[in-house]
This record gives C-alpha cells, structure tokens and sequence, in this order.
C-alpha cells in the first residue's frame, strides 16, 4: 500500500490512501437496516423539497418564519445526503473503502449541516420567542431581512468552524490502522487512529461539540423559559393555549433532535454502558431519523403548510379525473 509523504515541521506526515468504514460489519439484519435507511432518504428528500416548493411558490408563505423552515428543510436534505447514499452503496457494492480526500469532503459536510441543523432549531425558537413575547412588535423586529442576516450569520459560522476543525486533522499521520469504527467518516474515529499527537483534534472536537449542539440547546431551553413565562401571565386560558400551539411542531423537532443525542452522549461517555455496536447504530438513527421526521410534523401540524398541501392534493386529483373524462369521450 502507498503513502503520501508530506513534511510539516520538519516531521513526516502519513497520508494513506483511504480508510475503511467498518461500522456495520458485525451488525445482523443488515439488509433490512439498509433497504430501512433507503426508505428514510426517499421520504427526506420528498417532503423537504415539497416544503420548500410549497413555501417558495406561495407568496403569502414568504414570512420570516418560513424562511426558517426552509433553511432547516434544505439542510435536511443535505444532512442525509452527506451519509445514507455512502451507507446503502457499502451494501449494494460491498466495498467499504473511502478514499482519503472524499473522507474529509464527508466529514466537512457532515459537520456543516449536522452544525446547521441545530442552529436552525435555535433559529425556529427564536421566531416564536419574538411572535409570543413581543407580538405588537414582531413585524418590526423579527424582519425578512432580519432573519435571512441570522440565517446567513449561521451558515457563515459553520462553515467557518467546521473547515477548521477538518483542516487541522490533515496535520494527522495515519501510519497503523486505517479501520474507522463508525457508519461515516466520522471526526473522532479518524483522529483515534493516528499515530501522532492529536491532542489537538481532542480539545477542538470537545470545545465545539459544546459549543454548536450545547450552545443551541441552552439558547432553545432559555426560549421556552421565557416564553412560559410570558404565557402564563396572559390573563385568558385561550389566549395561553394559541400561544402554546404555534410552539408544538418546534418543540417536537427539538425533541426528536436533541433527546437521543443528549442520552447516547450521556450513557456512553459517563456511564459507558453502551455497546460499541449499539452505539454506531444508535447515533446513526439519531442522525438520519429528524431530517426524515422534520417535514413530515411541519406539514401535518403547521396550518399554512396543511392547507396549500390539501390544496395542492385536490388540485391533482381534479386534473387526474378531468384527464380520464377526456380520453373517457375521446374513446367514445
């Protein structure tokens, strides 16, 4: 096998040709995990781009809180497309080698929409933190122009980070195993395997893992403080319960989100009572599962959403019938 060798400070660094993904090899069922997984990335892409269709060819839709639905429905689709395609083909081809410079395009992407997609969720909260404790004054606060400078604040800072942090892992020398125990390219997994000092990748993926999920999370969790405050101090019991509903489909996302997350960090990390095996197919699900799940709550509980989709379903079933009355009397 060959090795590039670069010199960096007056060190030689080993770059391999590629790693192998080696996750799945021991999990039984396989096949049904994967046809499963082909199945969640058809549904994420269809319901995302019919949110997005839906919200960008109806003009009363173009409001700052659907331009935060978009945002989180493009990174949706984008978030399992960085993984389920690269999963389904291991089992289609049955070659799980990945070569070194698509490994790093993967783990750059991963790490950008997984970044995103918790921004997004705080972004969402913070739309119903404006419309329900400043509602005289949401329309001049919470702006167009406003939301698309946060939206782009985030995709910045991600993007940013993220291309640090995967930046410095080609400081790496991969000289012993090149088995990555995971469904991806995934950061941890890589840096464990090098054969210098990587102290470095360790403090980064530590210090942002708090940073761009924990960080999210405090900002939703103080939201909801604030917004339960401000409701329970409305003196009508059906003005709490409308407020209280336009938060439900959020409060899910961020349920689906961050619950399985927060308990395979928890368990595994503190307690480590999760197999290893357990632990890839878990974290893959948590991954996979909330794009697939995210268009689906907001079409069924969003009410805009809910209507010019049952607009658009009569629509097609009027166009059906009318095209069969028409070869119906042509036939005759």
């Amino acid at each position: 096998m060959s090795f590039l060798r670069t010199v960096l400070n007056d060190s030689v660094i080993i770059h391999p040709p590629g790693f192998y993904i080696i996750g799945f090899q021991t999990f039984p069922y396989i096949s049904v995990y994967f046809i499963f997984l082909a199945f969640v990335y058809v549904v994420t892409v269809v319901f995302n781009s019919l949110v997005i269709c839906i919200i960008a060819f109806n003009h009363c839709l173009h409001t700052p809180k659907f331009l935060a639905v978009v945002n989180l429905a493009v990174i949706d689709v984008f978030l399992n497309t960085c993984t389920i395609p690269s999963m389904v083909k291991i089992f289609l081809v049955k070659d799980n080698f990945i070569p070194f410079n698509l490994c790093f395009v993967q783990m750059f992407f991963y790490y950008v929409f997984g970044t995103l997609e918790s921004y997004a969720l705080a972004v969402l909260a913070y739309d119903r933190l404006i419309a329900i404790c400043f509602p005289l004054r949401q329309n001049s606060i919470n702006t167009l122009r406003s939301m698309s400078c946060i939206v782009g604040l985030t995709w910045s800072f991600a993007l940013g980070v993220t291309a640090f942090t995967t930046g410095i892992m080609t400081r790496l020398s991969f000289c012993n195993s090149l088995r990555v125990f995971s469904y991806f390219c995934d950061y941890a997994p890589v840096f464990r395997l090098a054969c210098n000092d990587y102290s470095m990748q360790w403090s980064a993926a530590s210090f942002l893992t708090v940073l761009l999920l924990g960080g999210p999370f405090i900002f939703i969790l103080l939201s909801y403080i604030t917004i339960l405050v401000i409701v329970f101090r409305m003196k009508s019991l059906d003005s709490r319960v409308k407020a209280l509903a336009t938060c439900v489909e959020h409060i899910i996302l961020v349920a689906v989100f961050y619950i399985p997350l927060l308990v395979i960090f928890l368990i595994g990390f503190y307690l480590g009572l999760i197999d290893p095996d357990q632990r890839v197919l878990s974290l893959s699900l948590a991954s996979c599962i909330p794009p697939c799940v995210n268009p689906i709550v907001y079409s069924l509980k969003t009410k805009e959403i809910k209507i010019r989709v049952l607009a658009l379903v009569r629509k097609n079933k009027i166009g059906t019938q009318q095209r069969h009355q028409q070869k119906t009397v042509f036939g005759r």
